[in-house]
C-alpha cells in the first residue's frame, strides 16, 4: 500500500527578489548577488524543494563551495535547519549529507577535492563562488555527472574580476536556455541606504562596487599588479599585438601536477616585452604541451621553467621532467629558486615595458589582474605572500620569466624534423 501523502511546511519564506530563481523553468541559472542578499539560503531551499518534488528515483543533489570547510561553515547549518521536517534519518555529520523521505539525497562538497565527485550522477547542483574554483571542475567533473539524468545547475557568487564566473555570467545573458539574475544592493532594498553609505565610506569605492554593486570591473583589493595594469590600460598597451615572425618567441612555464600548467609566449623587441600568447590546461601530460607549441608554429627561443622541474620523479624511472621535456624536443632553461616577492617585483618592473595581446592572452591577463595577497583575518591586514588559487598558475609562469630572462639568449629555431630524427625544436 502506498504511503499517504502529507503536507509539510518548512521554515522558509522566500524573499521577493529570489522568486524568479524559485519559479524558473530554465535548466541552467547564474545568480550574481551582493553580499548579505541571502543567496545561500535561497539556493539551499530551492534545492530542498526540487529534491523533494522531483519524480526521479534516488535523486542526488549537491552544493559545492570552493573549499570543503567553506561548504560546512556556510551551508551545513542551513541545510539541516530547512530540511529537518523532510528527513528520513538524522543528518550525516561526517559526510555533510541529508537523506529525504522520498529517497533523495543532498550533500555538500568542496571543489578542492574534485576526485570525491568523480563517478557520481547528479540531478541538480549549486556551485557557490564559482570564480574561486578551478574552472575544470565544471567541464571535467560536474557537467558530465548531470548528463544521463539531465540534471540542472545553478552558479551563484559575488564578482571578483573577470574570471570564469564572469564568463558564465556573460554567456548566460546571451543564452535563452539560461536564467541570468543580478541583484545589486542599490536595487534590492535588502540593506538600508544608511548602512550602504557607511559601508562605502569604510570599504572604498572599488571594494564597495564589487561586493555590493556586483561590479566585475572593480579593481581587486590586494592585487599585486593593479597599478601596473591600470597604467598599461591607460597607455593603450593592452590591445591587439601582432606576432613578429622575425623575432623568436620565448616561453615561460608554471608546471602543475594535480592542477593547471600555464605557458606564456613572449617576444623581445628592443626594450619592449610583448606577451603575444598564453595557454593553460590541466589533466594532460607534457606531450600535450609539446604539441601545443608545435601547433602554434612559432620560431622559439628559450623555454623557461621553475627550479622544481629538475626534481627526479620516483614514478617515472627516476627521470626528471627536464629529461622528459628533452625527449619531447624542448630544452628547459631552469630558473634558480628565488623569493616570491623578488619575482613579483621583477614582474612589476617588466610590465612597465610590456605590451599584452588582449585576445590571445585573455585568461593570463585576468590571472594577473586578480593575483592578490592573502588576507590575515586575525591581524586584519594583507600578508606579503600571494593567495594560492587559479590565478597563481599564470602569475607564477610570468614570474619565472621575469626572474630568469637575460639579454644574451641562444636562439633555438623551430626544427620540423620528425621527433625520431632529433626533435622539432632544436637541441
Amino acid at each position: 500500500m502506498e504511503a499517504a501523502a502529507r503536507q509539510v511546511e518548512i521554515d522558509y519564506w522566500p524573499r521577493e527578489q529570489f522568486l524568479p530563481l524559485h519559479n524558473r523553468t530554465e535548466r541552467w541559472a547564474c545568480l550574481v548577488a551582493h553580499r548579505r542578499a541571502g543567496k545561500t539560503v535561497a539556493t539551499i531551499n530551492d534545492k530542498i524543494r526540487r529534491a523533494i518534488t522531483d519524480a526521479k528515483p534516488d535523486g542526488r543533489y549537491a552544493y559545492i563551495a570552493p573549499l570543503y570547510n567553506q561548504a560546512k561553515d556556510i551551508a551545513w547549518s542551513y541545510l539541516k535547519q530547512y530540511a529537518y521536517p523532510l528527513l528520513a534519518s538524522p543528518p550525516n555529520e561526517s559526510e555533510l549529507r541529508v537523506d529525504l523521505v522520498n529517497g533523495s539525497r543532498i550533500r555538500l562538497y568542496g571543489a578542492d577535492n574534485p576526485d570525491r565527485l568523480r563517478g557520481l550522477y547528479l540531478d541538480g547542483v549549486t556551485l557557490d563562488e564559482f570564480g574561486d574554483m578551478r574552472p575544470s571542475i565544471w567541464t571535467d567533473v560536474i557537467r558530465p555527472a548531470l548528463s544521463d539524468r539531465k540534471g540542472w545547475a545553478t552558479f551563484i557568487g559575488t564578482p571578483k574580476g573577470k574570471n570564469d564566473f564572469w564568463n558564465i555570467w556573460s554567456g548566460a545573458q546571451k543564452n535563452p536556455d539560461w536564467l541570468a539574475m543580478m541583484l545589486k544592493a542599490s536595487a534590492t532594498g535588502l540593506i538600508d541606504s544608511a548602512e550602504l553609505a557607511e559601508a562605502k565610506t569604510q570599504m572604498g569605492d572599488d571594494q564597495f562596487a564589487q561586493e555590493y554593486e556586483c561590479s566585475f570591473e572593480a579593481a581587486i583589493k590586494g592585487a599585486f599588479y593593479a597599478d601596473e595594469l591600470r597604467r598599461m590600460d591607460e597607455e593603450g598597451r593592452i590591445c591587439r599585438v601582432p606576432v613578429d615572425r622575425g623575432i623568436p618567441v620565448h616561453t615561460a612555464w608554471d608546471l602543475g601536477v594535480s592542477d593547471s600548467t600555464a605557458i606564456w609566449f613572449i617576444q623581445m623587441a628592443g626594450k619592449e616585452r610583448r606577451l603575444v600568447d598564453y595557454y593553460e590546461a590541466s589533466g594532460v601530460g607534457l606531450d600535450h604541451y609539446a604539441g601545443v607549441l608545435r601547433e602554434r608554429g612559432y620560431v622559439y627561443g628559450q623555454h623557461y621553467f621553475p627550479h622544481d622541474v629538475a626534481v627526479k620523479e620516483l614514478g617515472n624511472q627516476g627521470l626528471s621532467r627536464v629529461d622528459t621535456l628533452r625527449g619531447l624536443g624542448i630544452t628547459a632553461e631552469v630558473v634558480p629558486a628565488s623569493s616570491v616577492m623578488d619575482g613579483i617585483n621583477a614582474v612589476r618592473r617588466m610590465l612597465g615595458s610590456c605590451w599584452i595581446d588582449a585576445d590571445r592572452c585573455a585568461r593570463g591577463l585576468e590571472a594577473l589582474r586578480q593575483y592578490q595577497r592573502e588576507y590575515d583575518e586575525k591581524l586584519k591586514d594583507w600578508k606579503m605572500r600571494p593567495l594560492h588559487n587559479w590565478t597563481s598558475h599564470g602569475a607564477d609562469a610570468l614570474r619565472t620569466f621575469a626572474a630568469g630572462y637575460r639579454e644574451a639568449v641562444v636562439l633555438r629555431p623551430l626544427n620540423l624534423a620528425p621527433r625520431g630524427a632529433g626533435g622539432w625544436m632544436g637541441s
